[in-house]
C-alpha cells in the first residue's frame, strides 16, 4: 500500500494505528467511506475547514452521518461566528484536497476539534490524507499526534 503522509507521521511518532486502502479516486462521503469499511458511518470521522469572524482557521471533525452545528463550533473556538471556507481554498491552506483531509499533516497547525462522539468508540476511523485511504485509531493516539478536543459539535 502507498504510504500517505499522515501514515508516515504516525509511523515515526510511533503511534498505534490501522491502514486502509479502499480503492476510490474519487471523493466519497464519510458514509460512503464507513460502507466501504464494512463500520459504521458514526464511527468513521469527516475533516471540515472552517473561517471564524476573526479570520482564524478551525478544524472540525464530526461522525460521517453528522452536519456540523455553526453556532455549537463557533462557541467551541470562542468566536462570534463560524463558517465553511471555499472548497478552492483547501488545497493551498491545508495542503489536501476535498475528500482526503486529515487533521494530521496540515501545512499549519490549526485548533482542531472533535465531536465527543467520538469518545463513545474504541476506535474512528479518518482520512489518512489522501482520497481513497483512511487510518483507523483509538481518539488517545489520535490526541498524540495532533491537538484535538472534543466537544459537543452537531445538530440535534
Amino acid at each position: 500500500m502507498e504510504k500517505t503522509n499522515v501514515m508516515r507521521i504516525l509511523d515515526q511518532r510511533k503511534i498505534p494505528h490501522r491502514e486502509y486502502a479502499i480503492g476510490s479516486t474519487e471523493a466519497m462521503s464519510a458514509v460512503e467511506v464507513a460502507a466501504k469499511l464494512g463500520t459504521e458511518a458514526s464511527r468513521t470521522f469527516k475533516t471540515l475547514v472552517t473561517v471564524g469572524k476573526s479570520k482564524h482557521y478551525y478544524v472540525f471533525m464530526l461522525p460521517g452521518e453528522k452536519t456540523l452545528d455553526l453556532k455549537k463550533a463557533a462557541k467551541a473556538a470562542k468566536e462570534k461566528s463560524i463558517e465553511m471556507i471555499p472548497q478552492k481554498e483547501l488545497l493551498p491552506l491545508t495542503g489536501y484536497v476535498h475528500g482526503g483531509c486529515s487533521p494530521i499533516g496540515m501545512k499549519k497547525p490549526f485548533p482542531t476539534f472533535i465531536d465527543s462522539s467520538a469518545e463513545n468508540h474504541e476506535t474512528i476511523f479518518f482520512s489518512a490524507g489522501k482520497i481513497g485511504y483512511q487510518v483507523e485509531m483509538k481518539l488517545s493516539d489520535l490526541q498524540k499526534a495532533v491537538r484535538v478536543i472534543p466537544c459537543d459539535l452537531t445538530e440535534e
